[in-house]
């Protein structure tokens, strides 16, 4: 595995750099992005900075150059999501629509689907949310219970999703639904663009531990799908679903860069704290430590996997189940130095990072559920890496 950087690399590495630190809001390397109160400014901010990066062509950088890539590989794309945590810059508002759907269009959607939606995926112009997980069908993707009733001209939906980022700004979604509820379990399901401004479509905000509200409910009754917004096949939604799960779970350089820069502020808050020699956390700062690394040897591998022109198979489980768990960790380990302050909120007297600590270790809670759940993910390995027995399965319907 030789990821040693090209000369072309070292020199897209210092133009993003610099470009960064002519554009950023903020000062490079200093600065944080701005706090909001209110949700609906930051993401109208977001959607401002996306559309900038996008402008400055490092968005979307491994897309074809006709749809406003750079036609790059993945260690292209590493590089510029390494610089771009460098310099705090936000994630992507547009998220769900660059890593998922977009690529999700590039290999399932007509010339006349990319050329409608992609430009505007880039641009943050369009929001795409992702319709997958349901009340009864969120690790077991193949029990999704929508259904899409064929009518004249396309379909009408009918159920509910749940777990939706973004839901209430999202302009489309991705949605698998079931079109012939009497096929076999993974059989019949289609991929639908939904129009999420149609009548028939409701999102409803669910309320967070952290009193953020970015996931929804969404409810279809009745909302009309165009012949046109079907993604692939008819009743072939579940191998365009797979596919985009697949870019879900892949190399993770953001939240390799962030979780390193955790680390360097966890150190310094034991230092500051007084318990960086505490003999009941210095084991724990290590293992923190060589955690970090070891995420960082598992990001390599795949890239190089990638690289050499292969898919990631159960690789891409193997680093999400480790980062995952990896994160909660760091953030318990983040606590018990924080100690008396550990309970303590925004705004609070004594309270190193003002809540950041106490929010990240709210957030990375959830990281063993998104993306797929940990339990599936040592499914995964256990059966396609391991040669275990696979787990009995329910018989499907006739």
């Amino acid at each position: 595995m030789d990821l040693s950087p090209t000369p072309e690399h070292v020199a897209l590495r210092a133009e993003c750099r610099t470009w960064l630190e002519a554009n950023l809001p903020w000062e490079y390397g200093q600065g944080l992005p701005p706090q909001f109160d209110d949700l609906d400014d930051e993401v109208v901010f977001l959607r401002e900075w996306q559309g900038r990066l996008a402008a400055g062509g490092w968005v979307a950088v491994t897309w074809p150059e006709a749809y406003g890539g750079r036609g790059a590989g993945a260690l292209t794309h590493y590089v510029v999501q390494e610089e771009l945590a460098r310099a705090r810059a936000p994630e992507l508002v547009g998220r769900i629509g660059i890593n998922l759907v977009g690529p999700t269009l590039l290999a399932h959607g007509t010339a006349e689907q990319k050329e409608r939606w992609l430009p505007g995926i880039r641009s943050a112009d369009l929001l795409f949310c992702q319709l997958f997980s349901e009340p009864g069908a969120g690790s077991d993707l193949a029990a999704v219970a929508t259904r899409a009733d064929r009518v004249d001209g396309g379909w009408r939906l009918t159920g509910q999703k749940v777990w939706t980022s973004y839901a209430q700004f999202a302009d489309y979604g991705l949605c698998l639904a079931r079109t012939d509820p009497d096929a076999p379990k993974h059989k019949g399901i289609s991929a639908l663009v939904v129009d999420m401004r149609a009548e028939g479509v409701g999102v409803r905000p669910l309320t967070q531990v952290t009193g953020e509200a970015e996931f929804n409910e969404v409810f279809f009754d009745g909302a009309f799908v165009p012949e046109e917004n079907l993604v692939g096949a008819e009743h072939d939604g579940w191998r365009v679903s797979s596919s985009t799960l697949t870019h879900e779970r892949g190399t993770n350089p953001r939240q390799l860069v962030i979780h390193a820069q955790h680390l360097e502020e966890l150190l310094r808050l034991a230092l500051e704290r007084g318990v960086y020699d505490d003999p009941r956390l210095q084991q724990r700062l290590a293992e923190a430590y060589v955690e970090v690394r070891l995420f960082q040897l598992h990001n390599w591998r795949s890239l190089s996997r990638l690289e050499h022109g292969r898919e990631l198979g159960p690789e891409a489980s193997a680093l999400k189940l480790y980062w995952s768990e990896m994160s909660k960790r760091l953030h318990q380990t983040a606590m018990a130095v924080l100690g008396d302050a550990a309970p303590l909120w925004r705004g609070a007297t004594d309270n190193p990072g003002d809540g950041a600590w106490q929010r990240a270790w709210l957030y990375y809670q959830s990281s063993s559920i998104f993306a797929g759940t940990n339990e599936i993910q040592r499914n995964i390995i256990g059966e396609r890496v391991l040669g275990l027995p696979r787990e009995p399965k329910p018989p499907e319907r006739v």
